[in-house]
């Protein structure tokens, strides 16, 4: 343990020992040197520090050499030379208690979060939209609060979307306007996002924080390493990622003020993603919470190749620098060699731009706070090495760790309560019901009237066909009544005459024409 009797972190060895105030990491700390140099050793030995003082610790693990924390760590030539030229006594391997977290679920607890707990900020930083498509969402974010819809998927944000979309002629006037434009913008960012699988870490169970606020049976605090290989591969959702914990750790957290040591040591890894092509807004947030969070007890240490990749509004903020060789291959290399240089308060036994080229692997300039918060001058001093092992775990160690521990039921089943997407869902049900009822009483309607018509023109047509009959009839009797007078005179049967013949011939045939016509008519009518 490189814990000092008065609490101090030891933390390197020059030509004196350099310690961290614990009461002092709250203003936060930068680690920072070329890749290869000994920045990860760096952290270990920092974070093992903080664990050992009972503080618990978050660290993103991108290069997957962090998980053998978990482990004690083993003998080699290296390790026994800093233990020699530092004067390290009785050094001893341990291992520390490690839990486990991916997005991605694989080698870890999952981790999910809700699209109404990251809030329209960081969604619209994660989506790359504009300022117009970023004041449209967070339009959509205000109506679903106001109305008690809950976002926790991005199915359920996109039925929102769709739902403000349908509606924003009700909307434009207390919320403003909404084009249909801006929405299928936004509609279109949400696919790009699923694509990228940013899709799989909203939801629930949503990691709770308070889950990081953990000790082992020694009082020891437990590391939450976030495994981030594949999510590094997604620089924006990686970083929007830690943002959001970053920020809701502040929102957690109570006010305290200055305290012995912190509450909880954040560690952000490939620092100059979390500002890289930020809007303003976003970032004078996120200077905001890193300058405030320290008086919630959090200390954050960021860990880059070059601290000009941090803007100067956070570097200033930062009181503990770790700063590893820095390569000067290029102009811009050499600028960023000067800025690094002139950050620390000078030691007159060396030129401090000089010797950030020269050190060697597990060496750094190191300045910190002194109890009065005062930088130290900046001393070239070797890094002590780390207690726990410097290798890889195996995956099936990997995943007894994560089947073994207390969270593993709390985060692997997956829930999926009633949301905006299931209640809007059921409003839009229910008005295609009455949609469709609506339709079909209008069918039912219409085939009634028709109905009528095609009633009432049989009506008439039957009416037609009566006169017709009525018509008929009476010209029958018309012509059997001649018949019977040209027949007969006195009862007594008068011969007929040729031209008599004729016209009882055509008469009859008449009678019979007229006959076969009321027939069809009548078939007719009743087809």
């Amino acid at each position: 343990m490189y814990t000092a009797d008065n609490g101090k972190i030891w933390l390197a060895t020059g030509e004196n020992r350099i310690y961290l105030e614990p009461s002092m990491t709250n203003r936060h700390g930068l680690i920072a040197g070329a890749t290869g140099t000994g920045k990860t050793v760096t952290l270990k030995v920092i974070a093992e520090s903080f664990s050992d003082l009972g503080v618990p610790v978050f660290m993103a693990d991108i290069k997957g050499d962090l998980s053998g924390m978990c482990k004690a760590g083993s003998e080699n030539k290296h390790i026994l030379r800093s233990i020699e030229t530092m004067g390290i006594e009785n050094f001893d391997y341990t291992s520390y208690p490690v839990r486990f977290f991916d997005v991605y679920a694989k080698n870890g607890h999952p981790v999910r979060t809700m699209i109404s707990e990251m809030g329209p900020e960081l969604i619209a930083r994660l989506l790359g939209l504009n300022d117009v498509q970023s004041g449209v969402l967070r339009i959509i974010f205000r109506i679903a609060d106001d109305r008690g819809l809950m976002l926790l998927d991005l199915k359920d944000l996109r039925m929102m979307i769709q739902y403000v979309g349908d509606n924003a002629n009700d909307f434009k006037l207390t919320y403003g306007n909404v084009s249909a434009q801006t929405l299928g913008a936004i509609q279109r960012a949400l696919l790009m996002l699923e694509d990228e699988g940013g899709d799989i870490f909203f939801g629930e169970p949503a990691l709770e924080l308070e889950d990081w606020f953990d000790w082992d049976e020694q009082g020891r605090g437990v590391m939450n390493i976030l495994e981030c290989q594949e999510l590094f591969q997604h620089p924006l959702l990686y970083s929007t990622f830690l943002l959001w914990m970053l920020s809701e750790l502040y929102e957690m957290l109570p006010e305290v003020g200055d305290i012995d040591k912190p509450k909880i040591a954040f560690f952000f890894d490939e620092a100059h993603l979390l500002f890289n092509d930020a809007p303003k807004a976003l970032l004078e947030k996120v200077e905001q919470v890193i300058r405030l969070v320290r008086s919630k007890g959090v200390s954050v240490w960021f860990i880059s190749q070059n601290p000009a990749d941090i803007p100067e509004s956070v570097l200033g903020q930062i009181g503990n620098r770790v700063q590893h060789a820095l390569r000067a291959y290029t102009p811009n290399d050499q600028k960023a060699l000067r800025y690094a240089a002139k950050s620390f308060r000078a030691n007159p036994a060396f030129n401090t731009e000089t010797v950030l080229q020269e050190l060697a692997v597990g060496e750094a300039l190191v300045s910190v706070l002194d109890e009065k918060g005062v930088p130290t001058i900046v001393e070239r001093a070797g890094i002590l090495p780390p207690r726990s092992s410097m290798n890889i775990i195996e995956p099936l160690e990997l995943q007894h760790v994560v089947a073994t521990s207390k969270l593993y039921e709390k985060y692997m089943v997956i829930v999926d309560r009633e949301s905006a997407y299931e209640i809007l869902m059921s409003k839009y049900s229910e008005q295609q019901e009455a949609e469709r009822a609506a339709q079909e009483q209008l069918e039912a309607e219409k085939a009634e009237l028709e109905k009528q018509k095609e009633q009432t023109a049989l009506e008439k047509e039957y009416a037609k066909l009566e006169k017709e009959k009525e018509k008929l009839a009476r010209e029958k009797e018309k012509l059997a009544s001649k018949k019977r007078s040209s027949s007969y005179y006195g009862g007594s049967r008068r011969r007929t005459s040729p031209v008599g013949k004729t016209i009882n011939s055509a008469a009859n045939t008449v009678g019979r024409e007229i006959g076969k016509q009321l027939i069809r008519g009548l078939f007719g009518t009743l087809k």
